[in-house]
């Protein structure tokens, strides 16, 4: 009689540390080593035809690499996490009250647009203005939820709670404009049947997790699983890139519990996250982060050199920065909006720091810009650059803030700081 409780106890500390902020950056890291080693190993060639091994049934025009696969399939699963997230944070959290949501939905534009600033500014002085290039504009506007929350965890202890929520609420913003960048500048054509069938079955999807809110119990998760796959084949089919089913499909999820219960949202979120972080995400950077430097021609040099690296390494590592704290003092100089309590504009310096963490969705995007040729391993390297450059920095930056001494009023809004819970603590 004690066994299932005990086993349930057991699952449920598993998926609590299966959907920890370190586990996820932590598998992404390892998966992007692994895929960097492998693709300039003897075994090189192994790693290239495996993702390039096609799959899938011809008929319903699903007949893709595994490469495809992973950006398409398996990242439209962490876009849902990302849009259920995203629609708790509107309806329940830290999005909720606009006073609070300004300042890092603010910071995450201005994140996003100087970084594209940037990346044109450098293709027109070095390649002038190359139009093939000047399609990797959005390569350096994201930001990887997953790495820049995880350093945060690790390097940020003693730094206030609130700043964990700023920096998630603008990754997750960026990441919903980023979805949206990919919708429409990298939608060449759209079939407006399939796009319509999809947005039919992301509408029933909705409906049926309210019915199962509502107490009909005879839609089951497989009901739901059988909608969201469906959804994503029409949308893959309709030419609007596959993982924009995700993120609608989470938008679709209810925000408000009832009867006193958890909210769907939560209870879906705490479901699906731990595959998204085990599986999905670290399964895409193993196919997407392999650069073979060793077979490419003229070799890392060369790569280091072109127009592509240094204006993506200049977006993420300077760019983000400048935007993110830019904005956000403009915004609070400008405004009435201000910083969360206990968060000054000096926190914002390795928050601003770790969003040039760009990783998946530039990964994502890099594969949309330059589906093949020299630039589509230029832009993976100064992705990779990037990320590392930001990490290290990002570190050390949150360990000087830490040590730093702190006012009773850091967000300088003439009230003295109450909500001072820190990162760490118990």
């Amino acid at each position: 009689m004690v066994e299932a409780p005990i086993h349930q106890d057991r699952w449920t500390t598993l998926r609590r540390r299966l959907s920890a902020e370190t586990t996820g950056g932590v598998l992404l890291l390892i998966a992007a080593a692994v895929a960097l080693i492998w693709a300039n190993s003897p075994w090189r060639e192994g790693y290239s035809r495996l993702v390039a091994l096609e799959v899938g049934p011809s008929q319903l025009g699903l007949h893709l690499s595994l490469g495809q696969w992973a950006a398409d399939g398996l990242l439209a699963i962490f876009f849902f996490v990302v849009g259920v997230e995203l629609k708790h944070e509107v309806v329940a959290g830290s999005l909720r009250q606009p006073r609070l949501a300004g300042v890092p939905i603010a910071a995450a534009v201005g994140g996003m647009a100087v970084p594209a600033a940037i990346f044109v500014a450098v293709i027109a002085l070095r390649s002038n203005g190359d139009p093939d290039l000047l399609r990797g504009w959005a390569i350096p506007t994201a930001t990887d939820i997953a790495f820049a929350v995880a350093v945060l965890a690790v390097f940020g202890r003693g730094l206030p709670m609130a700043l964990r929520t700023f920096l998630l609420t603008l990754a997750v913003v960026d990441d919903l404009l980023g979805i949206v960048v990919i919708a429409t500048f990298y939608t060449e054509t759209i079939d407006v049947g399939a796009l319509a069938g999809a947005l039919a079955v992301i509408v029933t999807f909705g409906v049926v997790v309210r019915l199962d809110l509502r107490g009909i119990r005879f839609m089951r998760p497989p009901v739901l699983i059988a909608l969201g796959v469906v959804a994503w084949a029409l949308m893959h089919e309709s030419g609007v890139h596959a993982t924009v089913a995700g993120v609608l499909l989470g938008f679709t999820v209810p925000a408000v519990a009832r009867f006193g219960d958890i909210a769907p949202t939560t209870t879906i979120e705490h479901a699906v996250r731990p595959f998204s972080t085990v599986v999905a995400v670290p399964v895409f950077a193993l196919f997407a982060a392999g650069v073979s430097i060793i077979g490419a021609e003229g070799g890392l040099a060369t790569m280091l050199s072109s127009p592509v690296t240094v204006a993506i390494i200049a977006g993420l590592a300077v760019g983000k920065v400048v935007g993110v704290l830019g904005t956000t003092a403009l915004v609070t100089w400008l405004t009435p909006l201000r910083l969360p309590d206990a968060v000054g504009l000096r926190d914002l310096v390795p928050v601003g720091v770790l969003t040039g963490m760009g990783f998946t969705v530039s990964l994502l995007i890099a594969e949309l810009s330059f589906p093949d040729g020299p630039d589509h391993d230029a832009a993976k390297v100064a992705i990779l650059i990037a990320t590392v450059i930001a990490a290290v920095v990002g570190a050390g930056t949150l360990r000087w803030d830490a040590h730093r001494a702190r006012s009773d009023d850091m967000n300088q809004d003439g009230v003295v700081d109450v909500d001072t819970a820190v990162i760490g603590g118990n």
